[in-house]
Formats: structure tokens, C-alpha cells, sequence
């Protein structure tokens, strides 16, 4: 599988007076891991090259930062306990600022805000909000464990029991969005960087619901203590600053086409 090492064209330069006030990490080699299935942040392309917003993003911060990345694959249930344990310095894959997860990792400063969305079959008419998903007792919605869809799920639709037997559980996002497009289940939740993305490419296949059911920050994630936060940090605010954040906003979630 060949890895985006660089921005694809897109011209994310710096000035030189913020060039000057980021820290030099002279070279050093970073492992990022990642999970390579959450569209438009980290996914792999019909020619078997893993690229995304996160990718760009990860790309302009080691260019500005003077560092190498290495990219590694790890599921997202495995994600958090492996970066807590040291076994990469950075994980990324769209994961949500929460204060439980500070317990383990610690985060960056948010590179992005989402809302959490209702995906449905385009042609679903038996409910249009969270309210009347849950009147109806035989519909049910897919979810992973451990991730913000799961727990909107629960939390936010259902009745707060994580064991609630309309959950239904899938290893993967993109198994149960499958689920979804089958009939086996009758709603997914995403955050709208992906969800707008996947309705995006149904061709009518797919519609959003009802109204936002939460709002999400998403950071990068390090083992606790890490001397990376703060460069990674500082890099962020450079490119929110410099318009770099908004320049990937544009080419990951207006012009790109998934499945293109």
C-alpha cells in the first residue's frame, strides 16, 4: 500500500515569520498510526494509496515542523490503548476530544469541530428524527464499539443502555454504513466530515435526518507526556492562522468525490 507523503498539489506555504516561531524537530522520524477507514480524513483509494485530510494535514506538519513521518495500520478498538502504551508517538483517525480518553492519551488542540449525523437509506419514510427512530421498536442501528456514534447511539437516541439489542455492533464503520445500504439495519450515525462525504457519493442512495445530535472536537492523540504535543500544537495554530485548515476543508469535503 503506498502512503501519501506529501500534499498532492495543494500549496500550503508558510510565512516566514511563523516559520520562524515553530520549534525545528531536526529531522526526527514520527510514527503515526491510523486506521484508514474513516473517508475523507484516512482512507485507501481504488488504487490502493491511503490518503485524506488527515494525511494533507499530517504532510504540511512535519514539512513545517522540519520532521519525517512513518505511518502505521492498527484497528480503531486497539488505537488508543497502543498509543497509551508507547507503541506509536501519534495516532489519527477523526478521534473525539473526551475527558475519559484523557485518562489514557494525551490530546492535541482541536484541528476540527463535526456534528454528529442520522444517515439513512434515501428511501426511508417510516421516521425523520431521533425521536421517532426510537418510537418504532423493531428498527435498528448500526454502531462500532467504544467510538462517538456508538454512544450517540445509545445515549442520544436510545435509552442509555449500552447492551440495548437495537444496537447492532460492527467491527468497522464502513461494515455497518454496508448493513445500512442492505436493510439489515435502518440507521448509521457518523460525524458530518464523513457523513457528507458518504451521502455525497450515494447517488440518492443515502440521506441525513433530523437534526445534529451532538458536536465533537477532533485531536491527535499521544502517549501521556509526550514532547510532540506542543510542536504538533504549535503547528496547528500556524495553519489555522495561515488558512491551511480551511484550504483542506475545500479539497477534502467541496471538491473531492469519494469513490473518484
Amino acid at each position: 500500500m503506498k502512503l501519501i507523503a506529501a500534499l498532492a498539489g495543494l500549496a500550503l506555504s508558510v510565512t516566514a515569520a511563523a516559520a520562524q516561531d515553530l520549534p525545528d524537530l531536526g529531522g526526527k522520524e514520527i510514527v503515526v498510526v491510523t486506521e484508514n477507514a474513516y473517508p475523507p480524513l484516512q482512507f485507501v483509494d481504488k488504487e490502493g494509496t491511503a490518503i485524506g485530510w488527515e494525511y494533507d494535514a499530517m504532510a504540511a506538519i512535519a514539512t513545517r515542523l522540519n520532521a519525517t513521518i512513518r505511518y502505521e495500520n492498527t484497528s480503531w478498538d486497539a488505537m488508543i490503548p497502543a498509543v497509551s502504551e508507547g507503541q506509536f508517538d501519534i495516532g489519527m483517525t477523526g478521534i473525539t476530544i473526551k475527558d475519559e480518553r484523557k485518562e489514557q492519551v494525551d490530546f492535541s488542540d482541536p484541528y476540527m469541530r463535526s456534528e454528529m449525523l442520522m444517515i439513512v437509506r434515501g428511501d426511508e419514510t417510516r421516521f425523520t428524527d431521533a425521536a421517532s427512530f426510537a418510537a418504532i421498536p423493531e428498527l435498528l442501528v448500526s454502531a462500532q464499539p467504544g467510538t462517538s456514534p456508538f454512544y450517540a447511539a445509545v445515549y442520544n437516541i436510545l435509552d442509555g443502555k449500552e447492551d440495548n439489542p437495537r444496537v447492532i455492533k460492527f467491527e468497522t464503520f464502513g461494515a455497518g454504513l454496508e448493513a445500512l445500504k442492505a436493510g439489515d439495519v435502518d440507521l448509521t450515525l457518523s460525524d458530518s466530515t464523513a457523513a457528507n462525504g458518504y451521502v455525497a457519493a450515494s447517488n440518492g442512495g443515502l440521506k441525513i435526518i433530523g437534526e445534529p445530535l451532538a458536536t465533537e472536537d477532533f485531536g491527535f492523540i499521544f502517549p501521556k507526556g509526550s514532547d510532540l504535543v506542543a510542536p504538533i500544537n504549535a503547528a496547528i495554530a500556524a495553519m489555522k492562522a495561515d488558512g491551511t485548515l480551511d484550504a483542506l476543508n475545500q479539497k477534502w469535503f467541496v471538491d473531492y468525490t469519494l469513490g473518484e
